[in-house]
């Protein structure tokens, strides 16, 4: 899937959150507003504004998704780094085969083998997924910290 597609299939980041229905608005909203993002991650992630695009999926009854979507909200504004949201995902309790329900979740949970979520995925401007993160950021980092870590490694590769 090329990146004019997949900016035309999902919704701004900040959009996804202020379009939310109380309850859940409220706490994706108290976490953005209390969230300190780590000043010297943005500074480098900056530098990298046009040259990636964040993608995630996203509920708003997921207790994770509560958790990191305000994060990304926070990234997107601090830094000019484009965010965009699959949202609306529902289970599929009568299909055991189907983690989700498509419709009204997004068919792009098939593409792209979405299981648990937010499923946060890093391209590149080339349309390459250069990395993702599942439900929460690994190895002890802040969100910011593994997204900078994973952009900092595609930027450092030798490009032909």
């Amino acid at each position: 899937m090329d990146l004019s597609t997949l900016k035309q299939r999902t919704i701004d980041v900040n959009q996804y959150v202020n379009n939310m229905s109380p309850p859940f608005k409220y706490s994706f909203l108290e976490r953005k507003r209390t969230y300190q993002l780590k000043a010297e991650v943005l500074n480098e992630l900056k530098r990298f504004r046009a040259d990636y695009l964040i993608v995630a999926f996203s509920a708003e009854w997921c207790k994770d998704c509560a958790a990191n979507i305000p994060i990304l909200a926070l990234l997107s504004e601090a830094t000019g780094l484009e965010v965009r949201v699959f949202g609306g995902l529902k289970r599929d309790p009568l299909s055991p085969g189907k983690k989700w329900s498509v419709p009204p979740s997004p068919p792009e949970v098939e593409t792209f083998h979405v299981d648990k979520i937010p499923h946060i995925l890093i391209f590149n401007t080339k349309g390459e997924k250069v990395g993702e993160i599942i439900e929460n950021p690994k190895y002890g980092l802040t969100l910011e910290e593994e997204i900078l870590k994973i952009i900092s490694e595609d930027a450092g590769k030798v490009k032909p």
